[in-house]
This record gives structure tokens, C-alpha cells and sequence, in this order.
């Protein structure tokens, strides 16, 4: 990587205040983290609340408190997702007026039990005035390259499907949000857990159909207590122990692949991680057992 790219590296991490952060959440901000830094770049943070019935009250507040506990200082003003919402709703107004989007009455049992499950456009036609909103998909991205885990390749059917970018509670999509964010913030990379490879293709399509430059992409493997089940906050996943971020940090390095550090304080264990990262050490998997 040039100088040149160095200097305008941005990554972040992008946590939501369902909960407290866990082991799988610091193997993503530490891996974010050491790849930004490794690449002189920004790390910035993103507290992405925009589902209020999953938000847990002070978690976002913890989640800021574990991170600066755990050495992980983010570069500038943390983003809350809360207060972006007229930058999400002008977009989705704007793809309504161009027919890039339209709104859907269609719900998951219906398109379960008649669509075989991928949503075939049925209300794409309607000329609609409420429910949620889909993307009119016209630049459907079934492929791409992730700088970890090489070429991922999605089903011609998900990559081509329509789908929602505001639900009909009125609450917005992941999808939109995380791509508008992301490119506000000038977001040159996007290193997170390998649960969201398929979304990053439907993101990708955002990026196009709006006309937006899209950043790469690392998928990190996941922390997993048996194949298929990572750790979550929906799964209950034991929280970090904040009395010795040490240990918990030494155990996220280990898990990414990275050379133990000889340092015992979390700011001086990160500083000597960076000097040593090494991107091709991280085990190229989705998934990696670890005990809760």
C-alpha cells in the first residue's frame, strides 16, 4: 500500500447498544482497529441505533466505556445511526420519485410460502402509497472480492432480489443505513464478521444504484461456541470481563492469527500488535469454535 493510500485510510467499527460487547465484538473491533492503524489510517466509531425495540438502555454508553477500558480509542466524534435519519429519509424519497424504489405490501409468509422464498417484484408494478419501501434492484452485484477470504459469490436470485430499505413501522433498513454512513464518513474499508459476506453484496448494489464509491471489504471469522452459532448478544453471549481487559485481548489476538505481544497494559499490548499485524495471518474461515 502506497503512502499516499495510507493517509487516507478510514476504517470503523459499528456496534449496536443491543447489549454489551462480547468476545465476538472485540475480535471485530480489534481487528478493525489494527488494520486501520497498521495502514496510518482513522478508526472511527459508529453507534448504529436505529432499531429502538432491540436497544438496551446504557449499552450505548457501555460500549463506549469497554472500548477506551480495552486501549480501542476511536479518531474524532462517535456517529449515532439516531441521528441520521432525515439523510436516510431524503434517499428514500429520492429513489421513490426516480422509481428506483417502491413501496411493498408483501410480508415473509407470503413470500415463504409463494415466492419460494426470494421476493419476485409482485408489488414492483402496484404503484403503492405505503408499507415498507424495496430498492428497485437494477444493479444486482452477485460477486465480489474480499481481501481476506478472496472471491465471494452470492445466488444470481439474492444478488437480483428487491429488497427492503425501510420497513413498514417506518423504521429503516440496515442496508440503507450502513451504506449511507459509511459514505458520509468517507469509509475506505469495511473489516467486520464474516456473518454479513451476503449483505455485503446487497450493499454493493446500493453503492452502484447510487451512484457511490464503494470501499473494500474483510470478513473476519466468527466467533462460534458450535458450527453455525456465533457469539451474539441475541445468543447471550457472556459479556467482556472489564477487570482484565489483558486476557481478553491476548485471546482476540490469538484468534485473528497475530503474534502474542510482551506487553501487559491494553494500550501498550495494541501499539506492539500493530507493529507486528500481519493481514495474511488471519485464519481464512467464516467460523471459529471458541468456548463462552
Amino acid at each position: 500500500m502506497s503512502q499516499n493510500n495510507r493517509a487516507a485510510y478510514i476504517g470503523r467499527f459499528a456496534p449496536s447498544p443491543s447489549g454489551s460487547l462480547h468476545f465476538g465484538s472485540l475480535v471485530a473491533a480489534v481487528g478493525s482497529y489494527l488494520r486501520a492503524r497498521a495502514c496510518d489510517g482513522k478508526w472511527l466509531l459508529r453507534i448504529e441505533d436505529i432499531d429502538p425495540p432491540r436497544e438496551v438502555e446504557g449499552a450505548a454508553d457501555d460500549i463506549r466505556r469497554t472500548l477506551e477500558l480495552f486501549g480501542l480509542w476511536w479518531d474524532g466524534q462517535a456517529l449515532y445511526q439516531s441521528q441520521r435519519f432525515e439523510a436516510y429519509d431524503a434517499t428514500v424519497q429520492q429513489l421513490l420519485a426516480q422509481q428506483e424504489a417502491y413501496y411493498c405490501h408483501c410480508t415473509r409468509k407470503q413470500i415463504q410460502e409463494n415466492m419460494a422464498g426470494v421476493y419476485n417484484g409482485h408489488c414492483r408494478q402496484h404503484q403503492l402509497h405505503d408499507g415498507a419501501v424495496r430498492l428497485y434492484n437494477r444493479a444486482a452485484v452477485a460477486q465480489f472480492d474480499d481481501l481476506l477470504l478472496g472471491s465471494i459469490e452470492v445466488s444470481a436470485d439474492f444478488a437480483a432480489e428487491d429488497y427492503i430499505i425501510q420497513r413498514s413501522d417506518g423504521l429503516y433498513a440496515y442496508q440503507l443505513a450502513v451504506v449511507l454512513d459509511d459514505a458520509y464518513q468517507g469509509v475506505t474499508e469495511i473489516v467486520r464478521g464474516a456473518d454479513l459476506l451476503e449483505a455485503s453484496c446487497r450493499q454493493l448494489t446500493l453503492y452502484r444504484q447510487l451512484g457511490l464509491t464503494a470501499p473494500s471489504f474483510i470478513h473476519l471469522p466468527l466467533a462460534a461456541t458450535k458450527p453455525g452459532f456465533k457469539l451474539s448478544k441475541q445468543n447471550h453471549a457472556t459479556a467482556l470481563n472489564k477487570k482484565q481487559p489483558q486476557i481478553e485481548l491476548a485471546a482476540a489476538l490469538a484468534f485473528l492469527g497475530q503474534a502474542p505481544v510482551s506487553l501487559d497494559k491494553p494500550e501498550l499490548m495494541l501499539a506492539q500488535a500493530v507493529s507486528q499485524f500481519d493481514l495474511q495471518a488471519i485464519p481464512r474461515k467464516t467460523e471459529i469454535l471458541v468456548s463462552d
